[in-house]
């Protein structure tokens, strides 16, 4: 979910022959309107590309990223003035780099791959922290609420201006599966195959429970300000704790026990009275003070909250799964739909019920469990168990 390497990874270290440059599509003279009816001025989308486009567009490719991540899958890209101080080395390599590549599950000698940082982002697209038009300061707390249905429309801009109509398959794990999904749904004839994978069609109630709690944990930082704290101190306490308490579902808790076992534990460590007991509390502390190095709290808010609200159905204006995937149906799409059994955060059940709707509208799904010991981190961390499939479902 973090789309960042973590502790103890294994990562690419020979990235800079693969030097990836982001670049950016202004649509500043063009009003972007929402789904809840606040019209942007304009907006500007970081966006990255790989592979080369073929002559009649049909080799293309488009990944949605997950929560925190960013539109940097793969590669080396060592400096992003977009996003400021917050491009950490961390984010240097791509979050996708085993599962992108030559002869990889996205081949990019055969595909032409398209990754956009969301609306509402940190790392480029227009977001919070940039700079409003109208009043020379950054939105802050004005940066209005974003739905699924607002990145589908960015994404379907940015296709556009890039010359690509019908995409050869669609695919996103966790949030980017909510959007991959929703994409599939609004542009029928704009998709062939669509690859959600750890997701699903409708946020449960323990997922809105748990995303409420970063919430209140961000509102109630002091220094929040109501989101006008860019020209002071930044809610760093509530955005370590935000992420603490999402880590827990992200990672299985035998994966957490076993890296935090690793940790050096930080016996300095301690709050105002509490002062950390051992090397599980130093490893979650230590997830949250890293993450408010490199992330926003404006941008996590809108995410989450657009996370929180979502249900596909209602994204696309229909009343059951099965009226969703109509269109989908009429068009041919195929999808493959991906489960992770020790998933804590988008439970398997999720799935079958993506799965259920497809069959009852007639599209043609294949549905893979995968076994893991991760968790949800899974699909940032064993492309072994989904290349294989992924390979059939994009082979002609």
């Amino acid at each position: 979910m973090d789309n960042a390497p973590v502790s103890g990874d294994t990562k690419n270290t020979n990235l800079k022959a693969a030097t990836v440059k982001t670049e950016v599509l202004s649509l500043n003279d063009t009003p972007f309107s929402l789904k809840s009816g606040d019209v942007l001025p304009g907006i500007e989308i970081a966006y990255q590309t790989w592979g080369v486009l073929n002559e009649d567009g049909s080799n293309a490719i488009l990944l949605s990223h997950a929560l925190s991540g960013s539109h940097h899958a793969s590669g080396y890209n060592p400096s992003l003035p977009e996003a400021g101080e917050l491009w950490k080395e961390e984010l240097h390599a791509g979050w996708w780099d085993e599962f992108m590549g030559p002869g990889k599950a996205l081949d990019t000698d055969r595909f032409f791959i398209v990754c956009a940082n969301y609306l509402g982002g940190c790392y480029g697209t227009t977001g919070p922290r940039s700079v409003n038009p109208v009043t020379g300061q950054a939105y802050g707390s004005k940066f209005p609420q974003i739905s699924v249905a607002d990145q589908v429309k960015m994404q379907a801009q940015l296709l556009d201006a890039l010359g690509i109509d019908v995409l050869r398959a669609a695919i996103g794990p966790s949030v980017g599966g909510l959007v991959t999904i929703a994409f599939a749904a609004l542009n029928p004839g704009r998709v062939k195959t669509v690859i959600p994978i750890a997701s699903g069609l409708k946020t449960t109630v323990l997922n809105r429970l748990i995303l409420f709690e970063q919430i209140l944990a961000i509102e109630n930082d002091p220094y929040f300000n109501g989101g006008d704290y860019y020209d002071g101190p930044h809610p760093d306490y509530g955005l370590a704790l935000a992420r603490m308490i999402s880590h827990k579902t992200f990672v299985h808790l035998d994966a957490i026990e076993q890296r935090a076992r690793k940790e050096v534990r930080q016996d300095k460590e301690a709050l105002a009275w509490y002062k950390v007991q051992d090397t599980f509390q130093s490893y979650m502390l230590h997830q949250g003070k890293k993450f408010v190095k490199r992330f926003d709290a404006n941008t996590y808010l809108r995410i989450i909250d657009m996370w929180s609200r979502f249900d596909a159905c209602k994204e696309v204006g229909v009343d059951s799964a099965e009226e969703l995937f109509k269109k989908c149906a009429e068009h041919k799409q195929e999808f493959l739909v991906f489960s992770i059994d020790s998933d804590f955060c988008f439970y398997p059940e999720e799935q079958a019920d993506i799965v259920a709707g497809l069959e009852a509208a007639g599209v043609e799904a294949m549905h893979i469990t995968v076994h893991s010991d991760k968790g949800h981190d899974s699909f940032l961390l064993e492309p072994a168990l989904y290349t294989p499939h992924i390979n059939y479902a994009l082979s002609d």
